[in-house]
């Protein structure tokens, strides 16, 4: 029955690498449902929401880390700006632990179903937004495959503020932060599709790590699981990052609506009708 588990979850691993890797989300929202269904199927009542979140982040860093060298090499990171994302999102990532042992088991998946649905409304109406004129504190230029021109930028602190609530998220979801930190960067900041999923997989490596550590700390981490899912990740990690070099960034966001928006149904569901 071990080895069952064993190769779905090098199944899922690879699954969840490649398309949190296009989406910039990290992977965890196919981690922690895994975690939870999975891990109390093979061991009825062994893995709880807490712990399933931070076996979630042990293997995101994993896929962030993987996907964030190939990303590097095609120079689709804005290094500057994940770096002041960390910033804010690392004490972020922090609280978010903390924060993560107040929720009950019951409420879990139902809160994590709302958020993303959220999120994918406001992907939704992202278009539809006209754009101000904004003279941003720092202002980035960038020129995709297709040869489209893109004008970003923001404040510093407007970025970090932001931030620290990814971090929480993070942490607090156990999905990288990035299913909140991509609409933040393209809807805020105006970042092109293909810099703001490789710049939120740097800085969801880095907060992953940060969340990581307070939970080993707190012995919340079940290794088994987190060893049987990394290989998978590092794999889709890298092979996410090339497919996402291929496509257009209205492919990315495309993408990135149906990826939540099925999710969040699915947690919304399970809430309800157990």
């Amino acid at each position: 029955m071990l080895a069952v588990i064993a190769i779905l979850f090098v199944i899922i691993g690879v699954v969840a690498g490649v398309i949190g890797s296009i989406a910039g989300l990290g992977g965890g929202i196919f981690f922690v449902p895994a975690l939870l269904y999975f891990a109390n199927w093979y061991t009825p009542g062994s893995m709880n929401p807490q712990v399933a979140a931070a076996t979630s982040l042990i293997v995101i860093a994993v896929t962030a880390l993987s996907s964030s060298l190939s990303y590097l090499k095609q120079k689709k990171v804005d290094k500057q700006s994940a770096l002041l994302f960390f910033i804010g999102s690392a004490p972020g990532a922090i609280v978010g632990v903390y924060l993560n042992t107040l929720l009950a088991v019951e409420g879990f998946s139902l809160l994590f179903g709302l958020f993303q649905l959220c999120m994918f409304v406001v992907l939704m109406v992202k278009d539809k937004i006209k754009p101000r004129s904004i003279k941003w504190e720092v202002q980035r230029h960038f020129v995709d495959n297709e040869g489209n021109e893109y004008v970003y930028g923001y404040s510093k602190w407007s970025v970090i503020t932001i931030a620290f609530f990814v971090g929480i998220t993070s942490s607090l979801f156990g999905v990288g932060g990035g299913i909140l930190m991509v609409p933040a960067m393209m809807i805020l900041f105006r970042f092109p599709p293909h810099i703001a999923t490789a710049t939120s997989m740097l800085v969801i490596f880095l907060s992953a790590v940060v969340g990581s550590i307070t939970n080993i700390f707190h012995d919340n981490v079940h290794w088994l699981y987190a060893a049987m899912l990394a290989p998978g990740a590092w794999a889709g990690g890298k092979l996410g990052a090339i497919i996402a070099s291929k496509m257009k960034g209205r492919t990315i966001v495309l993408f990135l609506r149906v990826l939540i928006l099925g999710i969040a149904i699915q947690m919304i569901g399970e809430a309800i009708f157990g």
